[in-house]
């Protein structure tokens, strides 16, 4: 990820992290369902205290732009990416749907994109 903080820049680093990951996420540089480092990992990439990391994920979930998933960590959400929420509705049925069909996730993919290109 992408992310540089100036220790002598007049806004607080958390915020900095805050900024950088919600423009990431609406330039489509991380899209819907991106795991972000888990906040110690980030913390030490970037020289910070694990609490200035912590609070940039808090701020950012509150904001609706993450989700914390416990074990399965901290992902960008489709608000932030920019997608629709109704095509995120509808990606979750289809999931369900051809996982209920017992169709594997690869063969689900490749139905979709197969479905996508005929559109065009």
């Amino acid at each position: 990820m992408d992310i540089v903080v100036d220790l002598q820049s007049p806004v607080p680093p958390y915020e900095q992290v805050r900024l950088r990951i919600a423009e990431l996420a609406a330039a489509g540089q991380l899209p819907a369902g991106t795991r972000l480092p888990p906040v110690r990992q980030l913390a030490t990439t970037l020289g910070l205290a694990v609490n200035t990391v912590a609070r940039s994920y808090r701020e950012l979930e509150q904001a609706g732009l993450v989700q914390t998933r416990g074990r399965a960590g901290t992902v960008i959400t489709a608000a932030a990416a920019g997608t629709p929420a109704a095509a995120q509705r509808a990606a979750q049925r289809y999931a369900q749907e051809v996982s209920a069909l017992g169709v594997s996730a690869q063969v689900a993919l490749e139905l979709v994109q197969a479905a996508l290109t005929a559109d065009r």
